[in-house]
Formats: structure tokens, sequence, C-alpha cells
């Protein structure tokens, strides 16, 4: 497995904090992540029953067979044991004694935030960025690396993406969805979920998807939650400060990964991808997920949103960096045209205050400024310079 952007970020928390808990979805590569930068800590994995059972029984009798420390693996599995952890690092006040991983489940995560609160650094862990794909082969094409998704055992094992995301989805499915919420009906959360991945890049109407798939407002509203708490989306909020024209507040929706939306949507080959009606949201989604892994791998929260106003005046991505706004447009056409500017320009326009003057992600090859907005592949140029 090749050495993950966040281990520096992990390593630096470790010196600095007696617990790291690092969450993330399920096959991210949590696991692989710690055990390859603390080899030398104990390895526990509380998703076995037989561990999970002794550490039960008698928590305090086994931290004390592990008095430095360990790697403590699928922590959501036995939350109790965080009290006790509390304890032991309370009484030894020493950083670098706990590596906590865990899919991160509203309970869980609260639970560590209340009873680790100022004793463990909290970090995400992603699947693969575009960066670190590059160990596997330098270029990539931006439609099949959609289809191919980021999972870490895809890429390491040349697993085929139709068959890996058939089980991902039925063990999310069956595992963690039934274990947050009561599902009368897997069928009508299967359905809610290919209406979702086809409006990737939309503003959620919450209405909209209810007459669709047939459940209340309220339903859409707890499934969505569910989705965020698993690390299956996340939403991208609209930015609205400074601004003197009325703009929507309602967030748009991502899904983590772009391998397993375009299998939700039946999409199997990039030339199948590159041709769908989707193509542009899957491209954008492809995109905005590089800026969330580059702040999340820093540990920094992602200041990311949107613009667009009453009159459709859009732009796809504001990053939020040493307090200044980076208005992003991201087209999936490999031909530059200056429509593509107008979204950054009004942006600028509306602005009340300053403005970074903006970048364009498209999918040519060519690289330049026009009116003082440099345009950029992301897969030749990156992201690096933006933040």
């Amino acid at each position: 497995m090749i050495p993950r952007l966040i281990s520096d970020e992990l390593q630096e928390a470790f010196k600095e904090y007696p617990v790291v808990t690092v969450f993330g979805p399920r096959q991210s590569g949590k696991t692989t992540l710690v055990r390859m930068n603390f080899p030398d800590k104990p390895y526990y994995s509380l998703e076995e029953p037989d561990v999970r059972l002794a550490v039960q029984a008698d928590p305090r009798g086994f931290l004390q067979g592990i008095p430095e420390g360990a790697i403590l693996d699928e922590v959501q599995r036995l939350p109790e044991l965080l009290s006790y952890i509390q304890g032991v690092v309370d009484a030894k006040s020493q950083s670098g004694m706990f590596i906590l991983t865990g899919s991160h489940q509203p309970e869980v995560h609260q639970a560590v935030s209340q009873t680790l609160a100022g004793r463990t650094a909290i970090l995400t862990l992603l699947p693969f960025s575009v960066g670190e794909l590059k160990s596997y082969r330098e270029k990539w094409d931006p439609f099949e690396l959609i289809v191919t998704g980021m999972f870490p055992r895809i890429h390491e094992e040349g697993l085929k993406p139709t068959r890996f995301f058939n089980g991902y989805l039925q063990t999310y499915v069956e595992r963690d969805v039934r274990a947050l919420i009561n599902l009368k009906d897997l069928r009508l959360f299967q359905h809610f979920l290919i209406l979702l991945a086809g409006r990737i890049g939309q503003v959620i109407n919450y209405a909209s998807l209810s007459n669709d798939v047939g459940v209340s407002s309220t339903t859409i509203k707890n499934w969505i939650s569910v989705l965020k708490a698993s690390f299956i989306i996340v939403e991208l909020p609209p930015f609205f400060e400074n601004i003197g024209k009325r703009v929507i507040r309602s967030p748009k929706i991502y899904f983590t990964d772009t391998g397993l939306a375009a299998h939700l949507l039946g999409i199997v080959t990039g030339d199948q991808a590159s041709r769908d009606p989707l193509r542009g949201g899957l491209y954008e989604n492809l995109v905005i997920l590089e800026f969330f892994k580059a702040h999340l791998n820093s540990g920094k929260r992602p200041d990311l949103y949107f613009y667009r106003d009453t009159h459709g005046n859009e732009v796809d991505l504001i990053v939020k960096s040493r307090r200044k706004l980076i208005p992003i447009e991201i087209k999936s056409a490999a031909t530059f045209t200056p429509q593509f500017l107008k979204g950054i320009e009004r942006f600028r326009k509306a602005m009340e205050g300053p403005c970074e003057k903006g970048f364009v992600f498209y999918g040519g090859d060519r690289r330049m400024t026009v009116r003082d907005i440099q345009v950029l592949n992301m897969f030749t140029d990156g992201i690096r310079e933006i933040l």
C-alpha cells in the first residue's frame, strides 16, 4: 500500500495528543494507514467477536495489559470502552498512547467528542486522492477514474469496480444503515440512493425527493443524515456572506466516491461516463472531492461552499483560504470558451468585500490566463497552488 498524504498530520497529532481518532468510510484504508504508521503498536480489531467479548468482559484488565497504549480498530463496535480509555490517559498524562479508528456513526462521534474532549485529535480519511493515485499510474482519463472510483482495494488488488461496488453497497445497506435507522423496505432506500446519484451537484429539494421516493420529507432528511454520517455523501453548503443579492440557502449533494455514484447510475465504462447526460455533474463531483481531501489530509476543516443567486448566477466552488475567497468553476469540456468565466465575474461583482480573481478547472490540456482568471486541468496542474 502506498503512503497516504494524511500520514504527516497523523504523526504530528500523535506527538501532541494521548489519543488520535481516525474516522472515515469503510474500505478507505484506515486500518492500513494506522498500522503502517505505527508498526510497533499492539493491534486489536474490535470487529472480531472474540476480541470484542474479551474486552467487554474486562475492560480494565484489557487496558492494564497494554500500558503504553495500542491501535484499537473499529471502536464503534464498543463505544463504552472510551470512558475507560479516558481514565487511563488522564492517569498517564502522556502523548502518543492510543490510535482509534471507526466508522463515523453519530453516537460514536459524539461519544469520542465528549468522553475524550481535549484528549484526542480527530482526523478523517477518505479514499485515495488523484495525487495518491499517481503512484499507481501517472496519467488517468478522468471519466475512467470516475467509474473506477478511488477506494484503495480496487487499485491495490486490481479489483473489478462493478463487483467491488456490488458488494460494498450490499454490505453498507445491510450493516450500517440497518444499525442507524429502522428500514422497513430496503427497496425504497435503494431507489432513494439511485435518485440521489442522479442529483449530483444539484441543490437538495426534499419535497421533490419525497415525491419521487414515496416517503415523507422528514424521512428523506433522516436518510441524508445517515449517508453523511457514514461518509457516503458530503454536503456543500451555499455561500451567502457579504452578498447583496438574494441567494439560494439549501446545500448541494456530492458522493464521497464517484465510483459508487456511477455504479448506482448503471455507468460501467469511462466512455459511457463521458457521453452520459450527468457527465458534468460527475466530473464536478470528482474535482470538488479533491478539495475536501486536500483539507482533511492536512487536518483542516473543509471551508468550501458554492454560490447561486435567485437569478441562476452560479459558481461551482468557493474556497475560503487564509481569509480569502477563491471562486472556482468546473467544466468537463475539453475546449475552453469565454462562457466559463461568467459565473466567476458575476460573483466578484456581487461581493461586497475583496475576492480573488478565480480559477477554472476544465477537461482540456492547455493552461492559460483569460481576463485575469487562470484556466487549469486538475490532472496535470493539481490544486495545491490554490490552497
